[in-house]
C-alpha cells in the first residue's frame, strides 16, 4: 500500500508512476477522493463523541427530575454517533479498497513501458560457441538420467518432472552452494511454509492481476505459494522489529508453486517453465534510506553466484509496466540459453520500499519513539531452472557436462558428468 501522506502530498508523482505503468491515473484522483471522505466523516465522529462526553458529563450533574427531560437528547445523540461511527468505518474501508488498487510508486529511472522496455545494465561473459551442434537442457539431462519428462506427466500432468540421479544432485549441489553464500552474507536461513492464509498472500502484493497464477486450496481457505517470498515476508507481519543497527536478512528455501495460467504453448519443453521447483530466495527488512543499497547488495550476491558457475548473463533494469504491484524497481538477472539463442531469466530481484510493510503492519521504532514502516527486499539466489543455463553452457559433444569448480566440492569433487550407458 503506498503512503497515504505522499498521495495527498505528491499526487502528481503517483500520476507519472502510474501511467508509467500502464495503469489507470484515474485511480489516485478516487483515491483522494476517498481520502477526503474518509477524513471528512472522521471529524464528524470525533466531534459528535466530543459532544456526546461532554453531554454525559452534564447528564450525570443534573438533578434527577432533569435527567428525565435530558434522555431524549442523550438517545439522538448516540444514535447520530453510531450513525457517524458507521460512515466513518464505511468511509475508511472505501478508502482502503481505493489505495490499495494503486501500484508502489516507481523509482526514479525505472524505464517506462511493458515487458519488452527494460534496459540492458550491463553484460558478463562472452556467450559459449560450439564446434558441435549443442544439445538442449532436455536432451541432455535424458543422456545423463538427470531429468524425466514421461514419468512427471505420468504422475502429476504436463509441466511436471522428475528430477533423478545426478539431477537431483546438481539441484541439492546448487542450493547448497547457494545456502553457503548466504550464511557467508550474513541471512539466516528458514525452511518456509508453502501454505499461507489469504491476508499474508494478500498482504505480499500476488492477489492482484496475476492471483490466477497461484494455486488455491478453498476447503482451507490456503494459498501454494510460487516464492518463499510470501511467507518471509509475512514473518515479521503486525510486528515491531529492530532495523536501526542492521537489516534483518533471511534466506528462505522451499518448494514453490505456479499454475503458469495463461503460459499455454510457451516453453513447453522442458523446465524453464514449470509448475514445481525449489528455489532459495533472499529477503531483506531494512530502513527505508538503505533500500537502494541493499538493492545492489543483492543483486551483487546473485552475481558472484552466477559467476562462479560459469554463466554468461545480462542484467536488466525491468520496466514500470512488467514490475508487479509491489515492486518499486526490479532487477533481473537472464542467463544465455545457447539452444535457444537467447537470455532467459534466472534471478529477479525487487525493491518494494514500504509497500508491502505497510499492507503487512511491519515496523520499526524511530530514534523519536514513533514507529514507521520498513522496506522490504526480495531476490532469488538459486532455483531449479538454473539447471537449464547450466548443462547447456558446459557441454561436450559427447553430451557429457563440466561441473563448474565452485560447485563441485557439493558433488563429491565430481568434475563431469558422463552420459549413462543405454
Amino acid at each position: 500500500m503506498i503512503d497515504p501522506v505522499l498521495l495527498r502530498e505528491n499526487p502528481d508523482l503517483i500520476k507519472a508512476s502510474q501511467e508509467a505503468r500502464g495503469d489507470s491515473v484515474e485511480l489516485v484522483d478516487e483515491a483522494l477522493a476517498a481520502d477526503a471522505e474518509r477524513r471528512a466523516a472522521i471529524a464528524l465522529f470525533e466531534q459528535l463523541r466530543s459532544e456526546q462526553n461532554v453531554f454525559s458529563k452534564k447528564v450525570g450533574r443534573a438533578a434527577p427530575d432533569e435527567k428525565k427531560a435530558l434522555l431524549a437528547e442523550v438517545q439522538e445523540l448516540a444514535a447520530r454517533v453510531k450513525a457517524a461511527s458507521a460512515a466513518a468505518s464505511e468511509a475508511e474501508a472505501r478508502f482502503t479498497t481505493a489505495i490499495r488498487a494503486i501500484g508502489n510508486p516507481i523509482i526514479d529511472g525505472v524505464p517506462a513501458g511493458g515487458e519488452a522496455n527494460f534496459v540492458t545494465l550491463r553484460t558478463h561473459g562472452d556467450t559459449p560457441t560450439f564446434d558441435f551442434e549443442p544439445r538442449d537442457h532436455l536432451e541432455l539431462g535424458e543422456m545423463l538420467g538427470a531429468i524425466d519428462m514421461g514419468r512427471g506427466a505420468k504422475v502429476s500432468g504436463a509441466r511436471f518432472y522428475f528430477l533423478k540421479g545426478i539431477g537431483a544432485r546438481l539441484e541439492i549441489a546448487l542450493m547448497n552452494m547457494a545456502l553457503d553464500r548466504a550464511l557467508a552474507a550474513g541471512f539466516t536461513p528458514l525452511i518456509t511454509p508453502t501454505l499461507v492464509r489469504p491476508e499474508i498472500m494478500d498482504g505480499t502484493g500476488f492477489l492482484g492481476e496475476h492471483s490466477d497464477e497461484i494455486y488455491y486450496l478453498p476447503a482451507d481457505d490456503l494459498y501454494l505459494t510460487g516464492t518463499s517470498e510470501v511467507a518471509l515476508a509475512g514473518y515479521h507481519s503486525d510486528e515491531i522489529i529492530d532495523v536501526q543497527a542492521e537489516p534483518l536478512r533471511y534466506a528462505g528455501w522451499s518448494t514453490c508453486y505456479r499454475r503458469e495460467a495463461g503460459s499455454g504453448g510457451k516453453d513447453t519443453r522442458g523446465i524453464i517453465r514449470v509448475h514445481q521447483f525449489n528455489k532459495l530466495e533472499m529477503f531483506a527488512y531494512v530502513l527505508p534510506e538503505h533500500a537502494e543499497a541493499e538493492h545492489d547488495r543483492l543483486v551483487a550476491l546473485q552475481e558472484d553466484m552466477l559467476q562462479s558457475l560459469g554463466l554468461s548473463y545480462r542484467v536488466i533494469d525491468v520496466a514500470a509496466g512488467d514490475l508487479g504491484s509491489s515492486a518499486a524497481r526490479k532487477f533481473d538477472i537472464e542467463a544465455w540459453v545457447p539452444t535457444q539463442g537467447a537470455y532467459r531469466e534466472l534471478t529477479s530481484t525487487s525493491n518494494c520500499t514500504t509497500f508491502q510493510a505497510r499492507r503487512l503492519d511491519i515496523r520499526y521504532r524511530t530514534e523519536s519513539g514513533k514507529t514507521t514502516p520498513v522496506a522490504t527486499l526480495n531476490g532469488t539466489l538459486a532455483t531449479t531452472r538454473w539447471i537449464v543455463a547450466m548443462l547447456e553452457t558446459h557441454q561436450q559433444a559427447d553430451g557429457s557436462v563440466v561441473v563448474p569448480v565452485a560447485l563441485r566440492p557439493y558433488l563429491g569433487g565430481l568434475e563431469k558428468i558422463e552420459p549413462i550407458a543405454k
